[in-house]
């Protein structure tokens, strides 16, 4: 995995964050750039955290599945975005709800990130060109930055990009996956 790959897996983690931010930004009336620096760093937290813990708990294990890796990393990955683009396309409506309180957005903030574990585990998995540490602090920084565009989003357009934003994350994940089993597999 390279900086595009993780770029692209950037983006493709921060949909989900980035579909809740723009309910978040429908929610509210009154928009300023604290209530979206909050949102953004709530999502943008846990999304760099969980690819973290994924990747050192995969680690912890990895000499036993170094002859699967790869078909490890292509599975969770690929089930992640087929996840993702079925909940998008069912329509699964989120509740918009413009709440800051610690409750609400760590249990948003979970939620959205769950994901992002497995990722760390299929990280863990990969050929790794560029440190875990910088990964996932890309991870969050694009995380964030999506999260405080998609409550801005919000506000101005309602909820006309969620489900769009959501089927693109999830191909974007399955096609990490696939790259990361052709590149294994020495198709390409």
């Amino acid at each position: 995995m390279n900086l595009a790959d993780v770029l692209l897996l950037s983006l493709g983690l921060a949909m989900d964050a980035f579909a809740v931010s723009i309910c978040k930004g429908l929610a509210t009336q009154k928009l300023n750039f604290k209530y979206a620096l909050t949102v953004g760093l709530y999502f943008g937290v846990f999304q760099g955290i969980m690819p973290l813990i994924g990747y050192l708990l995969a680690n912890s294990f990895i000499r036993y599945i170094e002859r699967f890796d790869h078909w490890i990393a292509f599975i969770l990955l690929a089930a992640i975005g087929i996840s993702m683009i079925v909940e998008a396309i069912k329509g699964d409506e989120d509740k918009a709800d413009d709440s800051l309180k610690v409750s609400t957005m760590l249990v948003l903030a979970v939620a959205t990130s769950i994901d992002a574990l497995a990722v760390g585990i299929s990280m863990a998995c990969a050929k790794m060109e560029i440190h875990i540490l910088a990964a996932v602090a890309i991870i969050g920084v694009v995380t964030l930055v999506l999260c405080m565009a998609g409550v801005k989003i919000g506000n101005v357009f309602g909820a006309k990009f969620k489900r769009k934003s959501e089927i693109a994350g999830g191909a974007i994940l399955i096609l990490i996956g696939a790259k990361t089993l052709i590149e294994h597999l020495g198709i390409l």
